[in-house]
């Protein structure tokens, strides 16, 4: 269903609440917001890009504010020191998840992902697992030979479209070595190809939940149409996530089938079979896939995505351009040799690339929605109990009270100020922060720096038909990832 459907429809439902004169007082004591229509609440005041919205409407009301999404209340935080009051002061009461009705519709996905669990014994069991097995310190360091190994790969496949001067989808490629880097780590194999004619169901699948969970879904407004799936995103969900565990479970047989008696230990997968097999009860198979489902979706289109945003400031910045390859280049003794991970801190200006454009972009524009455990008091206001809290952070990255220039691409600014990602600086939360923070940041810093410090040491790089880089579209496509409108093409060039 489309933006224009989905507006008609609650138009229509407008039309019906006025008819039979429903209406309400809001509470005085909930946060200030715009008045609710009755029976759709506030959802007419959004757009195709809510986080746009509701940044406006923040100007207007403050940055904590409260609206009503059909049956849904949603309390919208703006600026970093209430962010810091929701996710480090109060971030027990603030724990819990807003889950979407499409989460549930694939083999009851939102009763067994870390994502979506409500933090409780089997959420801190799975926690812990994830920590120590998949993002411990001794797993990222093992595997950095891997990342560099798939980097490079990148790096090979851009240089043999350098030469044919082939338009390369910057997105895409990201995504397929993000996604190869994720599946090596865990199953020891690649899952897609750079290769656009090579079937790649899973690459497919995945891209496909995500479009589906971006969209607007009139049952999570509306409890009560859930049984009907009026948009058939349900029905569509469920075809891709189920087939995406079916393809786990192959795997899983296909370990079963060929290793040893023995406990070996050569991959996540590995790793996760052994904590199965000596107690089911802590860990049990259902659990691995549902994990391996959260990891993939995760772990997969937000380090594409803003590979794609850096690369895209940086084309239409071709100073900024400059200054990141002219540091890269001068650190680097050997032209042929690629960036190594233990380069990163020795590049500033690449960091501060990385910052800006998470400043600037945000991957998940509201990270995952958390949801209130019990009623609370914020800052003299009531926040209901399972109100949906949305962290606005793309309206929080371009608050000209917290940055100067906020629309302005200036990595600079954070040579000046030691603000980090790491869910201590509020001002940069893109991870989120508190117990509900990513588990993966610590990989996508690696990942994001040494993709896109690889991309721009070894070419250059020139819009598809000549555009200008003035000329290039930057608007933006609002789902469960803050996409690019229209996807970045270039041609790279042997520098």
């Amino acid at each position: 269903m489309d933006y224009l459907t989905f507006s008609f429809l609650f138009s229509f439902l407008l039309t019906l609440g006025y008819a039979i004169t429903i209406s309400g007082r809001r509470s005085s004591r909930v946060p200030p917001g715009p008045f609710p229509f009755p029976i759709i609440g506030n959802l007419l005041h959004l757009s195709d890009k809510p986080h746009q919205s509701l940044a406006t409407l923040s100007k207007r009301y403050g940055p904590l504010m409260s609206l009503k999404f059909g049956a849904k209340t949603a309390i919208v935080v703006s600026s970093p020191d209430l962010a810091k009051e929701f996710l480090q002061t109060h971030d027990h009461s603030f724990s819990s998840r807003s889950v979407p009705d499409v989460v549930g519709r694939v083999a009851d996905h939102a009763k067994y992902s870390i994502v979506w669990l409500p933090v409780g014994e089997k959420w801190r069991r799975l926690r812990r697992i994830s920590k120590e097995y998949v993002f411990s310190v001794q797993r990222l360091d093992a595997s950095e030979l891997l990342r560099q190994t798939k980097v490079k790969e990148l790096v090979d496949h851009v240089d043999r479209c350098c030469i044919s001067e082939k338009v390369i989808n910057i997105g895409a490629i990201a995504f397929t070595t993000s996604l190869n880097v994720l599946s090596n780590l865990i199953f020891s194999m690649d899952l897609a190809q750079y290769d656009s004619s090579y079937s790649q169901e899973f690459k497919d699948d995945v891209w496909a939940l995500l479009e589906i969970g971006g969209k607007p879904n009139i049952s999570d407004f509306f409890p009560i149409f859930k049984f009907f799936d009026l948009q058939g995103l349900g029905r569509r969900v469920n075809v891709h996530g189920n087939r995406i565990l079916t393809i786990f479970d192959n795997i899983i047989d296909q370990r079963l089938q060929t290793r040893s008696s023995l406990l070996t230990d050569s991959d996540v997968l590995d790793s996760l079979l052994n904590l199965n097999q000596m107690d089911e009860s802590t860990f049990s198979r259902n659990d691995m896939r549902h994990l391996f489902l959260a990891l993939f979706i995760a772990g997969t289109d937000t380090a594409s995505t803003t590979l794609e945003w850096a690369m895209a400031e940086l084309i239409r910045n071709p100073d900024k351009l400059a200054t990141t390859r002219s540091e890269i280049i001068k650190l680097m003794e050997n032209k042929e040799k690629i960036i190594q991970e233990s380069d990163i801190s020795q590049l500033p200006y690449l960091q501060a690339v990385i910052k800006e454009t998470l400043r600037l972009h945000p991957p998940v524009p509201f990270l995952i929605p958390h949801q209130a455990i019990h009623d609370i008091e914020i800052q003299g206001f009531m926040v209901p109990k399972n109100a949906q809290i949305l962290c606005n952070l793309w309206a929080m990255g371009r608050d000209p009270k917290v940055w100067s220039h906020p629309d302005t691409f200036m990595p600079e600014r954070f040579l000046e100020v030691n603000v980090d990602y790491r869910g201590q600086d509020f001002e940069l939360i893109p991870f989120g922060a508190g117990r509900r923070m990513c588990p993966g940041l610590n990989t996508a810093h690696r990942m994001l720096h040494i993709m896109l410090g690889s991309l721009i040491q070894k070419f250059d790089w020139k819009l598809e038909g000549n555009k200008r880089a003035q000329d290039m579209d930057m608007g933006e496509k609002f789902g469960i990832t803050l996409q690019r409108s229209a996807p970045l093409k270039a041609i790279p060039l042997k520098l």
